[in-house]
């Protein structure tokens, strides 16, 4: 079965492009107004409304009121949400359009506690814990801290990029890759050269 892609952190129609172009299978925009890969909302619908049919649209919150996701969805027509705060089960599975839950993963991090906490989820996506930073880090983590079997969708986020992404899928055997830094020049910047040969180490 082949392993789905997400370039997250889009800022840009070109890069946007770029990733529909090189087969990717979901793009992010990023509504957390701290983050350097941050998007308005007339910005990312102006993307957005030019992705090709199949290519799955993301809206990225960290800890949102329920009125910015609402008018997110309503304005870009996002197809799934991804929550990477602190975010109740509840709270996600309010909304008209299914999540995904973004977990930071530590040490003691339980990860089969968090799949049956947030069993409504689509899917979890494992990333980098970094004190104060909810993502987007560049950096890898443990990935042998990841349980061998999940009840819901394993995406892994966290330092991937062309180099590291095959190793990555053949020690994790997850159902998705997240990326963002691994193919920036600089943040919110994508370079095409590296989102087309992340896809490569992907396939590979």
């Amino acid at each position: 079965m082949s392993v789905r892609v997400k370039v997250c952190g889009i800022t840009r129609y070109e890069d946007a492009m770029s990733a529909v172009k090189a087969g990717v299978d979901a793009i992010g925009f990023v509504f957390w107004p701290k983050s350097s890969r941050y998007i308005n909302t007339d910005s990312a619908y102006s993307i957005a409304c030019r992705v090709p049919s199949f290519v799955t649209v993301v809206g990225v919150y960290v800890d949102p009121d329920v009125s910015w996701v609402e008018q997110t969805i309503k304005t870009v027509k996002l197809n799934l949400l991804q929550f990477h705060g602190n975010e109740s089960p509840e709270f996600c599975a309010q909304f008209s359009v299914p999540y995904i839950k973004a977990i930071r993963i530590k040490e003691d991090t339980d990860l089969l506690q968090y799949a049956q906490q947030y069993k409504t989820a689509k899917g979890l996506l494992v990333d980098t814990y970094t004190p104060g930073i909810p993502g987007g880090t560049g950096h890898t983590f443990d990935w042998n801290l990841i349980p061998q079997q999940l009840p819901l969708p394993l995406i892994l986020s966290g330092g991937l990029n062309p180099q590291n992404v095959s190793n990555a899928i053949r020690e994790t055997r997850p159902w998705a890759v997240d990326v963002s830094s691994g193919v920036e020049v600089s943040k919110g910047i994508k370079n095409e050269e590296k989102i087309f040969a992340f896809m490569q180490g992907v396939k590979r």
